[in-house]
């Protein structure tokens, strides 16, 4: 089965733009035109692909070929300028906040010594990120899942520790003995998705507290644990200084949590891709503590 890369694009671009009008826009062309590449592929595929809905979204079916078109436009944007074009070559892909905000800071410095590389990061949980490759919306992405999506390599990176810590003086306030009242220390998470805190309550046979506070920041989040606001989850590289200034300290009796991490790419022949793979890697091998 062969499809039209011309009709791929649409697809994509509606993926992207969420009407057929802005679509249209996009690609310079008519609505109308848009609407017959549509039904085009739909046609070639023998399925619907796009639902006709506001904003248009596209199908379970679709999602194979808008990976597909994804595709074909790193491929195509590398060609042209490898001859000598001035094609900019997208990357989309996924991380999670706190690698962003830390390790991950020296594949930044790597890809703006190159040129002609635009970079389209998507902010998003590493329990969450393999969605984004399946529906093909990123091209690589760091995921907590060991497991490669299909069409995909998957290379584990490291793990992260993340630490149970407060505020000295917000411990004090809750202490209950040797341990502090799990049920009564307000609490932070990062979003609706963390549940790293939870993991420890569980362990502790607690439940959340009454008062937990959102703080969707890597660093606001670091700071508002360091103000007192709530005890939460902190990374070592932002904890190890603090504990030896007195600004945070552990909680008696909850253990650490390393959250594994993994490299997960599309199996294309991308020297761009593979550039930035092995970007990712070294910084991995560099900050990240190794995988038991």
């Amino acid at each position: 089965m062969r499809f039209d890369p011309a009709q791929l694009e649409t697809l994509v671009a509606i993926s992207e733009e969420g009407t057929f009008e802005a679509a249209a826009r996009r690609l310079h062309v008519t609505p109308s035109a848009v609407s017959q590449r549509i039904r085009a592929l739909e046609r070639a595929a023998g399925q619907v692909l796009v639902g006709r809905t506001t904003p248009a979204a596209v199908t379970t079916a679709g999602e194979p070929l808008v990976r597909l078109g994804r595709q074909l436009r790193l491929l195509a944007a590398e060609a042209a300028a490898t001859l000598g074009g001035e094609d900019v070559v997208e990357l989309p892909v996924a991380v999670n906040a706190d690698s962003l905000a830390t390790w991950l800071r020296p594949v930044l410095s790597a890809v703006a010594r190159t040129p002609g590389v635009a970079l389209r990061l998507r902010v998003e949980d590493q329990a969450y990120s393999d969605d984004l490759l399946r529906r093909g919306e990123v091209l690589a992405a760091i995921t907590g899942e060991p497991d490669a999506v299909q069409g995909c390599a998957v290379v584990p990176l490291g793990r992260v520790r993340y630490t149970p810590a407060a505020a000295p003086w917000l411990v004090d306030a809750h202490r209950r003995g040797r341990s502090v009242d799990w049920q009564r220390l307000p609490m932070v998470v990062f979003n609706e998705k963390d549940h790293l805190q939870d993991e420890v309550l569980a362990a502790r046979r607690a439940t959340r507290p009454p008062v937990v506070h959102r703080v969707p920041s890597t660093a606001d989040f670091h700071e508002a644990v360091r103000a007192g606001l709530g005890w939460g989850m902190v990374m070592d590289p932002q904890l190890e200084p603090d504990l030896a200034a007195g600004d945070l300290v552990r909680l008696p009796g909850a253990r650490p949590v390393d959250v594994p991490l993994y490299w997960q790419r599309w199996r294309l022949d991308s020297p761009v891709l593979a550039a930035f793979t092995d970007a990712v890697l070294t910084a991995a091998a560099q900050c990240l503590r190794p995988l038991a």
